[in-house]
């Protein structure tokens, strides 16, 4: 092995003569960049003296109509490009609403119906797609034709100047040439631009939209953190207290009318009707999805309207009539109660709302995926899920709403003791529809058509025999029908086959 270093040397003079190994220009480019600075400054300075009146008078013309041009008709692009984003966007639509509905596609056979349906919103992208692109195409052959019609114009006028006038020699007409095509490249790429802005704004109108709309629910002006320990709180007075709350998802439409009750420190208060009566509207109002628009509603002695939303809900622990999971882990869904929890606090989460040992028996045990929406578990055990999550945020207040309707009734047995555990002192506002579950609140409303008609304890109700009474015999007979029918023996009847039972 001989130690080369004079080849070392001339590679490495070479690189510093090439340069681009350190992300610069080497020496010969450089050289190359100095010596043009006098070759392009004597072609400027030629430019403007020989040939100044003559550009004025073509160029600048030239520039302002092909301009002017580009500018007309990218404005008239605008619709086609907006109506192929509005076709898009209901292509998008129609797939992801076919997917995440896909039981409900199957339930009835529907596949080729979607398939039909989604090609048919594809036709009608794809044809809005095409004027979009065939308009494009127009403009940028317009841009040419105008583009080669200046140069045409302006080599002929050149040309006859050189040949009749003698006022240019042919070299001046071969440097306007090539000045003419270096003005080209900017030109085009100022079309470019241009229509790509524009592109750009009328892509983002949708985000404009949304961003210009305004907050149904929003903070007041310097609004303070929910004080959950003042005076008031600690004297026995009302946790939370509806007074005279009137409230309409429609104008012409109330929900609530004049709407009045409290909810002492660590009293259940229940609320029951028949559907539409108001009753889940009551738990949006309290957990302000939406402002009332008379009245007010109190939350330890504070109009809910002046405290932050964050603080407010912080405050509340909800089990919702519809739950809805994440597409992650079992795990994942009970710590969004509370973010910072532990695996053994999930744990004990979980078993006090009766599904640990379900989860268990999955392969992947916690960490099963439920997939979307939580299709992967049962109405049961989704609901389920949803009570160990409240469980673990320990909540001050404590809102189910049917929080155990989709439960059978061995299961909703099994959990009644974790739901006392958690509202037991606590302040609990529960919906129910089985009557069963709510005779130990200390105080009912009954709801219909968004007025309270009866309040008072389970016993003093049925003792009314009004409203409540009726609603809990009515259930006692539907329950009874329903313990005959599963009792009853299966009645088999021989036939001959093609034989009914009128012959």
């Amino acid at each position: 092995m001989v130690f080369r270093w004079d080849l070392v040397l001339i590679f490495v003079s070479f690189k510093f003569l090439q340069g681009g190994g350190t992300g610069g220009m080497g020496v010969l480019n450089n050289l190359r960049s100095f010596l043009w600075i006098s070759i392009q400054q004597y072609t400027t300075r030629t430019v403007q003296s020989c040939q100044n009146s003559f550009l004025e008078m073509f160029l600048l013309k030239f520039i302002f109509y092909l301009a002017v041009f580009t500018i007309v008709v990218t404005e008239w692009r605008t619709k086609f490009i907006r109506s192929m984003n509005l076709a898009d966007n209901a292509r998008e639509g129609r797939s992801v609403d076919s997917l995440l509905n896909f039981e409900t596609v199957k339930y009835y056979g529907a596949e080729s119906y979607e398939v039909d349906a989604y090609r048919e919103a594809i036709g009608k992208y794809q044809k809005e797609e095409w004027k979009s692109n065939a308009t494009l195409n127009l403009l940028n052959t317009m841009q040419n034709f105008v583009v080669s019609g200046g140069l045409l114009a302006g080599s002929l006028l050149c040309v006859h100047i050189v040949a009749f006038q003698q006022g240019l020699t042919v070299g001046d007409y071969v440097l306007f040439s090539s000045y003419l095509l270096q003005l080209y490249v900017p030109l085009n790429w100022f079309g470019t631009y241009y229509r790509v802005i524009q592109k750009n704004f009328i892509d983002m109108e949708n985000m404009f939209d949304l961003l210009r709309e305004e907050k149904e629910v929003v903070d007041a002006p310097g609004a303070g953190h929910l004080i959950l320990h003042a005076p008031h709180f600690r004297g026995g007075g009302a946790d939370i207290e509806f007074c005279s709350v009137s409230f309409g998802y429609l104008p012409d439409q109330p929900v609530l009318r004049s709407v009045s009750f409290s909810v002492p420190h660590g009293k259940t208060v229940a609320l029951v009707g028949p559907s539409g009566s108001g009753k889940s509207t009551v738990i949006r109002l309290l957990f302000r999805f939406y402002d009332v628009q008379a009245g007010a509603v109190l939350v330890g002695g504070q109009n809910v309207k002046t405290v932050t939303q964050s603080s407010l809900r912080a405050a509340i622990g909800v089990v919702p009539q519809d739950t809805v999971l994440f597409n992650n882990t079992i795990k994942f869904n009970i710590r969004y109660g509370r973010v910072d929890a532990t695996d053994e606090e999930i744990i004990e989460a979980a078993k006090h709302a009766d599904i640990h040992n379900q989860i268990m028996t999955f392969r992947d045990g916690y960490d099963t995926i439920v997939g979307e929406r939580g299709l992967k578990l049962s109405g049961g055990e989704k609901q389920r899920v949803a009570i160990a999550r409240t469980i673990l945020k320990n909540p001050h207040f404590v809102l189910l709403d049917e929080a155990t309707s989709a439960l059978d009734t061995q299961t909703e047995r099994n959990i009644q003791a974790a739901l006392y555990h958690i509202c037991d002192n606590r302040t609990t506002l529960i919906v129910a529809h089985r009557l069963s579950t709510i005779i130990h609140a200390d105080q009912i409303l009954v709801l219909v058509n968004g007025e309270i008609v009866e309040r008072g304890r389970h016993e003093d109700l049925l003792n009314k025999g009004g409203r409540y009474a009726n609603m809990w015999e009515e259930q006692l007979s539907n329950k009874d029908a329903e313990r005959r029918e599963m009792e009853k023996p299966s009645e088999v009847t021989s036939q001959k086959p093609g034989v009914s039972e009128l012959e």
